[in-house]
């Protein structure tokens, strides 16, 4: 923690970026705006994470000012047709993996609202570090959109798939408190002290054989439903991004049997197997975004013995 701090040159826009030994310290520099995530902040973090430092053998994440991420900037979100809400999507879903199956391990240091798609991005980072002014939210039901970064699928691993329901209807908040108890941070500590934490763990991290480090993190158990989840978010976030007004009985009706009892709301992120997110799975191509006139759906299978016991669910075009 003596190394002293040299800050990089960088022509990555809304990102700070700094050298301390054997750390990169990447921060969110919007802090007029809580850090909120627009596509300029995102494509930066894309262009870092694809050529990191040579030196760096880590990577602290942070937020500038009292918050660590408020998620999507609003006031500069587009509106898109259902193609092209879902490539939005796509492009978040590919930056967050860069970081979460990238060649550094990554700290996190959550400070103030970790909202939206400042989950969704915290939740793609190996070890996170929350100070008790930290709080949880997902509140893009409350505004006509849906999750599409990723949080079914990382943070419903995280909190467990009823959980994670009830967030993304609700958009309840979790306190630092309680979102520690639920997985969301590691790591809480007093107000502002969650940066020298972050960097006292990342040179912890630092010194670990480089083979060490990375087999963690391409793990494929910690891999989990990424692929799969990504059908889910691009159909979904489609449908919903071209109608303003659509429901989450839109989203059920996506996810889950449509006429089916007791279906509700189902999410990849508690399923254990691939389940929903391989029923959608063809949809979410581009040239198979919605099924042509005529074409029927029928079920291959419903058993959940066969293929290496996973469940599936899949629907065929035919």
């Amino acid at each position: 923690m003596t190394a002293p701090i040299r800050r990089l040159p960088s022509d990555l826009p809304h990102l700070a970026i700094e050298e301390r030994g054997a750390l990169a310290i990447v921060r969110l520099d919007r802090a007029a705006k809580r850090n909120a995530v627009n596509d300029a902040l995102i494509q930066s973090l894309e262009r870092f994470f694809e050529a990191p430092p040579a030196e760096a053998k880590a990577v602290v994440l942070a937020g500038a000012g009292e918050h660590f991420c408020a998620g999507l900037d609003l006031s500069e979100h587009e509106h898109r047709d259902a193609f092209g809400v879902m490539r939005h999507s796509q492009m978040w879903h590919r930056v967050f993996e860069k970081i979460q199956f990238g060649t550094l391990p990554v700290v996190t240091a959550m400070q103030g609202g970790v909202i939206g798609g400042g989950l969704e991005l915290a939740a793609a980072t190996h070890v996170r570090v929350a100070d008790t002014t930290a709080f949880y939210a997902l509140p893009e039901g409350q505004r006509g959109i849906f999750v599409g970064g990723g949080a079914t699928v990382r943070v419903g691993r995280i909190v467990g798939a009823g959980r994670l329901v009830e967030m993304m209807l609700t958009g309840r908040s979790y306190d630092a408190a309680e979102g520690q108890r639920l997985g969301l941070s590691h790591y809480l500590v007093e107000p502002g002290a969650a940066f020298e934490k972050a960097v006292a763990l990342a040179e912890r991290i630092a010194g670990n054989a480089m083979l060490s480090n990375r087999h963690p993190q391409r793990h494929p158990a910690h891999r989990g439903h990424v692929d799969e989840g990504r059908a889910v978010h691009g159909i979904a976030d489609g449908r919903l991004g071209a109608d303003r007004r659509g429901s989450w009985r839109e989203i059920a009706r996506l996810l889950g049997a449509p006429g089916r009892a007791g279906t509700g709301f189902t999410s990849p992120g508690g399923r254990g197997r691939l389940g929903e997110a391989e029923r959608v799975r063809d949809y979410a191509l581009p040239d198979r975004a919605y099924p042509s006139p005529g074409r029927r759906l029928r079920r291959r299978s419903t058993s959940p013995s066969g293929r290496g016991g996973r469940a599936l669910g899949r629907r065929a075009c035919r």
